[in-house]
């Protein structure tokens, strides 16, 4: 499926609109003339400043990924999204031998990936009733190259990928467009924590790259320095198997 979408005149829902990358997005969609965005956090007083400084264009909603039903409320409320950027995430160092990697693996396939498919289910219809839309995941490099220090966060975003490739296929159905987003080092809070700060480009590649990708009909999104490189390498397999949506019979 190949379509176009423009946030301007749009409802978008981003989840972790408060801070980083999910902040940078909200701001993004206003300054192109989205209608309103919907500031899913966890908790809503975190975003009072957006709401003082945009006003009515901008609403606080309670979404945590940890807490299905917090989700499933949020897609009764914001029944007018046509927009939904599932932006929150979860990063824990962790070595394949350390005493906590499967505690960080479990933690992070709870938010990343679980989080994901709940989000999905909630979002679906509503994106539905209101013309399709767009459902847009943010992944990560990580998901298609892990590294030892990272490994458990790279196992439950290569997840959450695989599971945003079968949305793409399953929402053609109804008309919405899925977009896979894979940055590198992004100048946040996580990518200081995991230790990457010297080398994290602006937010602004992210939430940029997403608006140009909805407008072009493009699935994958690799905004940054390193994310390029990658997809210089990547695009020849991802143009022709990841892709394709397969024909119904």
């Amino acid at each position: 499926m190949s379509q176009s979408v423009d946030v301007r005149d749009k409802v978008a829902l981003i989840t972790g609109a408060n801070r980083g990358i999910g902040r940078q997005i909200a701001e993004t969609f206003l300054a192109e003339g989205a209608r309103k965005v919907w500031l899913a956090v966890r908790d809503t007083q975190s975003v009072q400043g957006m709401l003082d400084q945009y006003g009515d264009r901008v609403e606080a909603i309670k979404i945590d990924l940890s807490h299905p039903e917090t989700i499933t409320a949020a897609a009764q409320r914001a029944s007018d999204t046509q927009i939904v950027v599932n932006n929150a995430g979860v990063l824990k160092n962790a070595d394949p031998f350390d005493e906590d990697v499967i505690q960080a693996l479990q933690f992070q396939m709870d938010i990343n990936v679980v989080g994901l498919m709940y989000m999905a289910q909630a979002f679906a219809p509503v994106l539905k009733n209101n013309g399709g839309g767009a459902f847009v995941q943010l992944n990560s490099v990580a998901s298609l190259r892990a590294f030892p220090a990272f490994c458990t966060y790279a196992a439950s975003k290569a997840a959450s990928y695989s599971i945003t490739q079968s949305l793409r296929e399953s929402l053609a159905e109804q008309g919405t467009m899925v977009v896979s987003v894979h940055p590198g080092p992004i100048d946040t809070e996580m990518a200081n924590t995991a230790g990457l700060g010297d080398v994290a480009e602006p937010p602004t590649l992210v939430s940029e790259g997403i608006v140009n990708a909805l407008k072009a009909g493009e699935m994958h999104v690799f905004p940054d320095t390193m994310a390029r490189e990658l997809w210089q390498h990547y695009e020849p397999f991802a143009r022709n198997v990841v892709e394709p949506v397969q024909n119904e019979e």
